[in-house]
C-alpha cells in the first residue's frame, strides 16, 4: 500500500473539479521534458476516459523521442496555434498546470493561463510554489510529477481506470525525471507503483530504448563533439561545464531534444560534483545544472540565473550573451566552491 502523502481536503476538492468540469485542459512548461510530457498524457488519457473533452497544450515543442507516447500527436503546441490555444483555454472549465511551479515557466502563454476564469489546479513537485492556481497540489519530495498523477489517481480511487495507454505515459514520467530510476528514486513506494504500472501492460524495456536508445545521426555527432571540443574542467571546483552556441547546435541539424542529457554526461567523470551546460538558443541563455552529492543546484540557478529547481537538478535563463554567462557561472564557483560539499563518490581529482 502506498503512504498517503496528500491533504485529503485537497484530494476532494480536486475530485470535485474533475467531476463538475467537463471540458479540461492541460499546460504543461516551455521545453516540455519528460515528466511534463508523461504526466499531461497521463492525465489526458485518465480524463478521456471518463468522457470529458480535453486538450494538452506545449509552449513550445517537445523531443521527438518523446513522441511515440500515446496521442502525444495531439498535442497542441503555442508557437503554432496560438489563437486556437488562448480559445482552448478561455473556455475550459479546468486548466492543469503540470510539472511547473510559477506562470513564468510557461513563456507567452502565461498572461492566457492566468487571465482565464477556469479553475486552475497546479500539481508540482518544484520548490517554492507560487499562488496564481485556485488548488495547489505541491511536493518536492516526490521524484516526479507523473509519480504525483498515479498517486492523485488512486487517492481519488481511480486507479481502475489507468489504462495502458496512461501507464506507459506515467511511466515515462517517472523514469526520465529519475535518470532512469538512477537518481531521486531510494523510496520504496517507487518501486510499488512500477510494479503496478507493470501488471496494467508497460513494456519498460521498450520505453528505455524509445527515450535512451533511438537517436538520429546528428545527435550522436553532436555528443561526440561536445565531449571532446567543448567540456571544460575545473579540477578544483570539481565542477566540469559545457557551452554550445546557436551556431555550432545548427551545425549539427539540431532539432528540439538533441541535447537532453548532456548537461548528465561529465558526471560519468568520477571526481567531479558539479556540471553546468550553458546552450545559447534564439531568445537567450539556457543553463541546466547536475550536481552529486550535497551540492546545491538550485541554489546556484537561483543566485546566479535567475531559475531554480532541485537539490541535484536545476536549470536557469540569461538575457545575456553566452560568454557573460560563463563569466557569471565561473565567478559563481568562486563564491559556491562544490569542492567544499559532502561526497558521496570517488574524490581524487587531478593535480590542476
Amino acid at each position: 500500500m502506498l503512504t498517503k502523502i496528500f491533504d485529503e481536503k485537497k484530494v476532494q476538492k480536486l475530485g470535485t473539479y474533475i467531476n463538475k468540469g467537463e471540458n479540461f485542459v492541460i499546460v504543461m512548461h516551455i521545453s516540455p521534458d519528460g515528466d511534463a510530457v508523461g504526466a499531461s498524457l497521463g492525465l489526458y488519457h485518465y480524463l478521456i476516459s471518463q468522457g470529458n473533452t480535453v486538450n494538452v497544450v506545449a509552449p513550445n515543442d517537445f523531443p521527438a523521442f518523446l513522441k511515440w507516447m500515446p496521442d502525444a500527436g495531439s498535442i497542441l503546441v503555442y508557437e503554432r496555434h496560438p489563437d486556437c490555444v488562448e480559445q482552448l483555454i478561455s473556455e475550459a472549465d479546468v486548466v492543469f498546470c503540470l510539472d511547473f511551479n510559477e506562470s513564468k515557466r510557461i513563456g507567452k502563454l502565461a498572461p492566457a493561463v492566468e487571465a482565464t476564469a477556469a479553475r486552475k489546479v497546479m500539481i508540482d513537485h518544484h520548490l517554492d510554489p507560487s499562488d496564481f492556481c485556485k488548488l495547489t497540489i505541491s511536493h518536492p519530495e516526490m521524484s516526479s510529477t507523473s509519480e504525483m498523477i498515479f498517486r492523485l489517481l488512486c487517492a481519488l480511487k481511480a486507479a481502475d481506470a489507468i489504462n495502458r495507454d496512461a501507464a506507459e505515459c506515467i511511466y515515462t514520467g517517472m523514469m526520465t525525471d529519475t535518470g532512469a530510476f538512477t537518481y531521486r528514486s531510494n523510496d520504496p513506494d517507487l518501486y510499488l507503483i512500477i510494479r503496478e504500472l507493470l501488471k496494467i501492460g508497460v513494456d519498460k524495456d521498450r520505453i528505455y530504448r524509445q527515450v535512451y536508445q533511438v537517436y538520429s545521426e546528428s545527435r550522436l555527432r553532436l555528443m561526440g563533439y561536445t565531449l571532446h571540443e567543448k567540456m571544460k574542467v575545473y579540477p578544483e571546483e570539481k565542477t566540469a561545464l559545457i557551452t554550445l552556441s546557436l551556431n555550432e547546435l545548427n551545425r549539427f541539424n539540431y532539432v528540439p531534444g538533441d541535447v537532453d542529457g548532456f548537461a548528465n554526461l561529465p558526471l560519468s567523470i568520477e571526481w567531479i560534483r558539479f556540471v553546468a551546460f550553458i546552450r545559447e538558443n534564439t531568445d537567450g541563455i539556457n543553463i541546466s545544472f547536475r550536481s552529486e552529492g550535497d551540492f546545491p543546484c538550485n541554489r546556484f540557478a537561483t543566485d546566479y540565473f535567475n531559475g531554480g529547481g532541485h537539490l541535484n537538478a536545476a536549470g536557469g535563463e540569461y538575457a545575456g550573451t553566452l560568454d557573460d554567462a560563463v563569466r557569471i557561472f565561473e565567478q559563481g564557483l568562486k563564491e559556491l566552491n562544490p569542492a567544499s560539499c559532502r561526497k558521496t563518490r570517488g574524490d581524487s581529482a587531478p593535480q590542476a
